[in-house]
C-alpha cells in the first residue's frame, strides 16, 4: 500500500500554519517534504505523515515562544537524538532554554544550562492533534492515514 501523501495546501491546513510558512520552511530545509519535492514551476510538494508530525512539533515550539533560529537548533538535535520518532519525548521550555526529556527521565539541555522550567511540551500529544485535524478536515482519507500509521507506514 502506497503511503498517503499530503499536498502543501493540506499540510498547512492540518498543521495549522500558513502556506507561506510551509513554503519558507521547505525552501530553507527546516522540513523537506519526504515524498516529493518541488522541482520547478507547476510541480507539487508531497508531505508524509511523519513530515506532518515534525511540522506540528515545530509549530508547537514556535507557539511556546521559541525563536525560529532556536527551533532549528532544537529540531536538528531532536532528529539526531530521537531518530524517526520526534514525538516520543517531552520538551521542557523556560522561555529561552529548551530541555529534551526522554522517557527514561534523562534530561538533555538543548541550548544551554537553564533553570526555572515553566512549560512542558508533551510531544506525544502531537500525533493525536494531527490525527484529529486530519479527521476533521479530511474525513475521506482519515481511515487510510490512521490505518497506515497503525501498521508502521508513518
Amino acid at each position: 500500500m502506497a503511503e498517503q501523501g499530503f499536498s502543501g495546501k493540506r499540510t498547512a491546513e492540518i498543521v495549522d500554519i500558513t502556506y507561506r510558512q510551509l513554503d519558507y520552511w521547505a525552501r530553507t530545509d527546516l522540513v523537506k517534504p519526504s515524498l516529493a519535492q518541488a522541482t520547478g514551476s507547476g510541480s507539487r510538494r508531497q508531505y508524509s505523515y511523519r513530515d506532518l508530525l515534525e511540522l506540528k512539533v515545530i509549530k508547537s515550539l514556535l507557539d511556546a515562544g521559541i525563536r525560529l533560529e532556536q527551533v532549528r537548533k532544537v529540531f536538528t538535535y531532536m532528529r539526531e537524538q530521537l531518530g524517526e520518532d520526534v514525538a516520543s519525548a517531552n520538551l521542557v521550555i523556560d522561555g529561552s532554554n529548551s530541555v529534551l526529556v526522554n522517557t527514561g527521565e534523562e534530561l538533555i539541555d538543548l541550548l544551554q544550562n537553564g533553570q526555572g522550567v515553566l512549560n512542558v511540551l508533551p510531544l506525544a500529544g502531537v500525533k493525536e492533534e494531527v490525527d484529529a485535524r486530519i479527521v476533521s478536515l479530511y474525513p475521506e482519507i482519515a481511515d487510510e492515514v490512521i490505518t497506515q500509521r497503525a501498521v508502521g507506514a508513518n
